[in-house]
Protein backbone atom coordinates (compact mmCIF):
# COMPACT_ATOMS: atom_id res chain seq x y z
CA UNK A 1 0.00 0.00 0.00
CA UNK A 2 1.11 3.40 -0.68
CA UNK A 3 -0.01 6.72 0.49
CA UNK A 4 -1.90 7.67 -2.70
CA UNK A 5 -3.65 4.59 -2.12
CA UNK A 6 -5.53 6.20 1.02
CA UNK A 7 -8.68 7.90 -0.55
CA UNK A 8 -10.94 10.08 0.56
CA UNK A 9 -14.65 9.77 0.84
CA UNK A 10 -16.71 12.75 0.82
CA UNK A 11 -20.25 11.04 0.57
CA UNK A 12 -18.76 9.03 4.25
CA UNK A 13 -17.79 12.59 6.21
CA UNK A 14 -19.92 13.27 8.78
CA UNK A 15 -20.72 17.54 8.67
CA UNK A 16 -18.38 19.66 10.46
CA UNK A 17 -19.47 21.14 13.90
CA UNK A 18 -18.34 24.59 13.80
CA UNK A 19 -16.60 25.43 17.25
CA UNK A 20 -15.54 21.31 18.18
CA UNK A 21 -12.08 20.37 17.65
CA UNK A 22 -10.90 16.47 16.83
CA UNK A 23 -7.53 15.84 18.54
CA UNK A 24 -6.01 13.42 16.81
CA UNK A 25 -3.54 10.38 18.32
CA UNK A 26 -1.60 7.87 16.48
CA UNK A 27 -1.10 4.86 18.80
CA UNK A 28 1.71 2.42 18.43
CA UNK A 29 2.52 0.17 21.00
CA UNK A 30 3.07 2.58 23.77
CA UNK A 31 0.91 2.26 26.46
CA UNK A 32 2.08 4.43 29.79
CA UNK A 33 2.68 7.39 26.86
CA UNK A 34 -0.39 6.96 24.87
CA UNK A 35 -2.05 6.41 28.66
CA UNK A 36 -0.15 9.63 29.63
CA UNK A 37 -1.20 11.42 26.88
CA UNK A 38 -4.91 11.09 26.87
CA UNK A 39 -4.85 11.50 30.83
CA UNK A 40 -3.28 14.74 30.44
CA UNK A 41 -6.00 15.89 27.37
CA UNK A 42 -8.27 14.57 30.14
CA UNK A 43 -7.03 16.76 33.01
CA UNK A 44 -6.84 20.22 31.29
CA UNK A 45 -8.87 20.67 28.71
CA UNK A 46 -12.04 21.40 30.65
CA UNK A 47 -15.25 22.17 29.00
CA UNK A 48 -14.50 23.26 24.99
CA UNK A 49 -16.46 21.23 22.82
CA UNK A 50 -13.97 18.74 21.66
CA UNK A 51 -13.38 14.78 20.80
CA UNK A 52 -10.19 12.81 20.45
CA UNK A 53 -9.81 10.22 18.08
CA UNK A 54 -7.04 7.99 18.53
CA UNK A 55 -5.51 5.58 16.19
CA UNK A 56 -4.26 2.79 16.57
CA UNK A 57 -1.56 0.99 13.99
CA UNK A 58 -1.46 -2.54 14.96
CA UNK A 59 -0.24 -2.76 17.98
CA UNK A 60 -1.88 -6.07 19.00
CA UNK A 61 -0.73 -5.46 22.23
CA UNK A 62 -1.69 -4.21 26.31
CA UNK A 63 -1.81 -0.16 24.64
CA UNK A 64 -4.59 -1.73 22.57
CA UNK A 65 -6.78 -3.27 25.32
CA UNK A 66 -6.09 0.18 27.48
CA UNK A 67 -7.99 2.10 24.19
CA UNK A 68 -10.57 0.38 24.13
CA UNK A 69 -11.69 -0.10 27.45
CA UNK A 70 -12.09 4.22 27.05
CA UNK A 71 -15.69 5.35 26.46
CA UNK A 72 -14.69 9.03 25.86
CA UNK A 73 -12.44 8.25 22.65
CA UNK A 74 -13.01 7.50 19.16
CA UNK A 75 -11.46 4.41 18.53
CA UNK A 76 -9.96 3.31 14.91
CA UNK A 77 -8.04 -0.18 14.59
CA UNK A 78 -6.08 -0.57 11.66
CA UNK A 79 -5.16 -4.24 11.85
CA UNK A 80 -3.41 -5.47 9.14
CA UNK A 81 -3.10 -2.30 7.42
CA UNK A 82 0.19 -0.78 8.40
CA UNK A 83 2.42 -1.84 5.46
CA UNK A 84 5.37 0.39 6.67
CA UNK A 85 6.71 2.11 9.61
CA UNK A 86 8.21 5.13 10.55
CA UNK A 87 6.92 8.56 8.99
CA UNK A 88 4.09 6.32 6.52
CA UNK A 89 2.58 4.78 9.38
CA UNK A 90 2.31 7.78 11.30
CA UNK A 91 0.98 9.80 8.65
CA UNK A 92 -1.40 7.30 7.22
CA UNK A 93 -2.63 7.40 10.87
CA UNK A 94 -3.43 11.05 10.64
CA UNK A 95 -5.19 10.86 7.35
CA UNK A 96 -7.53 8.22 8.85
CA UNK A 97 -8.38 10.80 11.92
CA UNK A 98 -8.73 13.52 9.15
CA UNK A 99 -11.30 11.64 7.50
CA UNK A 100 -13.14 10.49 10.35
CA UNK A 101 -12.69 14.10 12.28
CA UNK A 102 -15.95 16.09 13.13
CA UNK A 103 -14.64 18.77 14.32
CA UNK A 104 -14.30 22.36 12.75
CA UNK A 105 -10.55 22.07 13.66
CA UNK A 106 -8.20 19.23 13.81
CA UNK A 107 -5.23 19.14 15.81
CA UNK A 108 -2.46 16.30 15.11
CA UNK A 109 -0.49 15.32 18.44
CA UNK A 110 1.82 13.09 19.43
CA UNK A 111 1.29 9.98 21.40
CA UNK A 112 4.66 11.18 23.01
CA UNK A 113 3.54 15.16 23.82
CA UNK A 114 1.79 15.81 26.93
CA UNK A 115 -0.14 18.57 28.28
CA UNK A 116 1.42 20.53 31.07
CA UNK A 117 -1.63 22.84 32.20
CA UNK A 118 -5.25 24.80 31.28
CA UNK A 119 -5.65 26.57 28.70
CA UNK A 120 -3.34 24.86 25.99
CA UNK A 121 -6.48 24.61 23.83
CA UNK A 122 -7.21 27.90 23.99
CA UNK A 123 -3.89 28.75 23.09
CA UNK A 124 -3.66 26.56 19.93
CA UNK A 125 -7.38 27.98 18.79
CA UNK A 126 -6.45 31.85 19.02
CA UNK A 127 -3.44 30.97 17.18
CA UNK A 128 -5.15 29.75 14.14
CA UNK A 129 -8.56 32.42 14.56
CA UNK A 130 -6.64 35.01 14.89
CA UNK A 131 -6.42 35.86 11.27
CA UNK A 132 -7.98 32.58 9.87
CA UNK A 133 -4.67 30.84 9.28
CA UNK A 134 -5.07 27.19 8.00
CA UNK A 135 -2.59 25.43 10.39
CA UNK A 136 -0.78 27.03 13.12
CA UNK A 137 2.05 25.15 15.66
CA UNK A 138 5.74 24.71 16.50
CA UNK A 139 8.38 22.65 14.65
CA UNK A 140 10.43 20.92 17.40
CA UNK A 141 9.62 20.91 21.20
CA UNK A 142 12.64 20.70 22.70
CA UNK A 143 13.11 22.03 26.21
CA UNK A 144 16.52 23.27 25.78
CA UNK A 145 17.78 26.55 27.16
CA UNK A 146 16.78 29.50 24.50
CA UNK A 147 20.44 30.27 24.56
CA UNK A 148 21.67 26.56 23.23
CA UNK A 149 19.12 26.61 20.70
CA UNK A 150 20.43 29.99 18.82
CA UNK A 151 24.04 29.10 19.50
CA UNK A 152 23.17 25.62 17.51
CA UNK A 153 21.10 27.65 14.74
CA UNK A 154 24.23 29.88 14.16
CA UNK A 155 26.54 27.14 14.01
CA UNK A 156 24.59 24.89 11.64
CA UNK A 157 26.93 24.80 8.63
CA UNK A 158 24.23 22.91 6.42
CA UNK A 159 22.05 25.70 6.82
CA UNK A 160 24.25 28.33 5.47
CA UNK A 161 25.62 26.46 2.75
CA UNK A 162 21.91 26.36 1.99
CA UNK A 163 21.62 29.98 2.50
CA UNK A 164 24.57 30.87 0.34
CA UNK A 165 23.18 28.65 -2.38
CA UNK A 166 20.35 30.84 -2.95
CA UNK A 167 17.63 27.95 -1.57
CA UNK A 168 14.49 29.60 -0.58
CA UNK A 169 12.74 27.06 1.29
CA UNK A 170 14.56 26.23 4.68
CA UNK A 171 14.40 23.38 7.06
CA UNK A 172 11.31 24.68 9.45
CA UNK A 173 8.09 23.27 9.22
CA UNK A 174 4.86 23.05 11.63
CA UNK A 175 5.29 20.08 13.44
CA UNK A 176 2.99 17.17 14.20
CA UNK A 177 4.07 17.06 17.60
CA UNK A 178 0.95 19.58 18.41
CA UNK A 179 -0.12 21.23 15.20
CA UNK A 180 -3.85 22.61 14.92
CA UNK A 181 -5.17 22.61 11.71
CA UNK A 182 -8.19 24.31 9.62
CA UNK A 183 -10.20 20.94 8.58
CA UNK A 184 -12.20 22.13 5.92
CA UNK A 185 -9.28 24.24 4.17
CA UNK A 186 -7.00 20.48 3.96
CA UNK A 187 -10.26 18.74 2.80
CA UNK A 188 -11.13 21.53 0.27
CA UNK A 189 -7.47 21.16 -0.87
CA UNK A 190 -7.12 17.36 -0.47
CA UNK A 191 -4.39 17.69 1.33
CA UNK A 192 -2.83 14.44 3.41
CA UNK A 193 -0.55 13.94 6.26
CA UNK A 194 1.05 10.88 4.51
CA UNK A 195 2.32 13.20 1.54
CA UNK A 196 5.60 12.29 -0.08
CA UNK A 197 6.29 10.08 2.78
CA UNK A 198 7.04 7.01 0.36
CA UNK A 199 9.87 9.44 -0.36
CA UNK A 200 11.62 9.50 2.50
CA UNK A 201 9.74 12.84 3.80
CA UNK A 202 8.54 13.63 7.47
CA UNK A 203 5.18 13.05 8.55
CA UNK A 204 3.39 16.55 8.11
CA UNK A 205 6.36 18.20 6.29
CA UNK A 206 4.96 17.85 3.00
CA UNK A 207 1.73 19.41 4.11
CA UNK A 208 3.18 22.22 5.10
CA UNK A 209 5.05 23.21 1.92
CA UNK A 210 1.53 23.02 0.24
CA UNK A 211 -0.46 25.45 1.78
CA UNK A 212 2.50 27.60 1.42
CA UNK A 213 2.31 27.06 -2.20
CA UNK A 214 -1.34 27.19 -2.44
CA UNK A 215 -1.55 30.45 -1.14
CA UNK A 216 -2.83 29.17 2.74
CA UNK A 217 -1.59 31.26 5.78
CA UNK A 218 0.39 29.41 8.25
CA UNK A 219 1.13 30.80 11.57
CA UNK A 220 4.54 29.40 13.11
CA UNK A 221 4.71 29.37 16.92
CA UNK A 222 7.61 30.31 19.15
CA UNK A 223 8.86 26.66 20.22
CA UNK A 224 9.58 28.09 23.53
CA UNK A 225 6.26 29.70 23.99
CA UNK A 226 4.29 26.26 23.04
CA UNK A 227 6.51 24.79 25.73
CA UNK A 228 4.84 26.66 28.46
CA UNK A 229 1.80 24.35 27.63
CA UNK A 230 3.09 20.85 25.75
CA UNK A 231 6.05 18.21 26.92
CA UNK A 232 7.26 16.35 24.35
CA UNK A 233 9.21 12.83 24.84
CA UNK A 234 11.17 13.04 21.05
CA UNK A 235 11.63 9.86 19.78
CA UNK A 236 10.05 7.93 22.87
CA UNK A 237 8.27 5.37 20.87
CA UNK A 238 11.26 4.19 19.21
CA UNK A 239 13.18 4.23 22.60
CA UNK A 240 10.55 2.06 23.96
CA UNK A 241 10.12 -0.47 21.15
CA UNK A 242 13.41 -2.39 20.15
CA UNK A 243 12.04 -3.31 16.56
CA UNK A 244 13.29 0.02 15.66
CA UNK A 245 17.32 1.39 15.32
CA UNK A 246 18.44 3.54 17.15
CA UNK A 247 21.85 4.64 18.20
CA UNK A 248 23.27 3.08 21.35
CA UNK A 249 24.05 6.96 22.41
CA UNK A 250 20.98 8.45 21.21
CA UNK A 251 18.75 5.82 23.23
CA UNK A 252 20.73 6.46 26.54
CA UNK A 253 20.18 10.20 26.17
CA UNK A 254 16.25 9.99 25.67
CA UNK A 255 16.04 6.80 27.61
CA UNK A 256 17.24 9.76 30.54
CA UNK A 257 15.36 12.59 29.52
CA UNK A 258 11.91 10.04 29.56
CA UNK A 259 12.87 9.14 33.55
CA UNK A 260 13.19 12.87 34.42
CA UNK A 261 10.14 13.67 33.21
CA UNK A 262 7.74 10.34 34.13
CA UNK A 263 9.62 10.68 37.43
CA UNK A 264 8.14 14.28 38.23
CA UNK A 265 5.30 14.84 40.71
CA UNK A 266 3.35 16.62 37.84
CA UNK A 267 3.51 13.50 35.75
CA UNK A 268 3.19 10.81 38.57
CA UNK A 269 0.23 12.25 39.53
CA UNK A 270 -1.88 12.10 36.19
CA UNK A 271 -0.19 8.63 35.73
CA UNK A 272 -1.77 7.63 39.07
CA UNK A 273 -5.43 9.06 38.44
CA UNK A 274 -7.27 6.44 37.27
CA UNK A 275 -10.44 8.60 36.91
CA UNK A 276 -8.92 10.16 33.81
CA UNK A 277 -10.09 7.46 32.05
CA UNK A 278 -13.53 7.54 32.95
Amino acid sequence: MKDGDIKFNNESRAELSKGRTTICIVNYKTELLTKLCLRSIRKYTGARDYEVIVVDNDSADSSLDYLRRLKWIRLFERTGQVMRSGSWAHGTGLDVGLENAAGEYFIAMHSDSIVRREGWLDFLLAKIAEADYACAGSGKLDLKPRWLETLKKMTDVKKWIRHFAGQKRNDFYIRTICAIYNTQILRKENLKFSMRTDEGVTCGKQIYYELMDRGCRTNPIDQFEAAGYMHHLAHATMVLNPEFTVRSRTRLKYEKKMRQILSSPEITSILNDSSLDQ
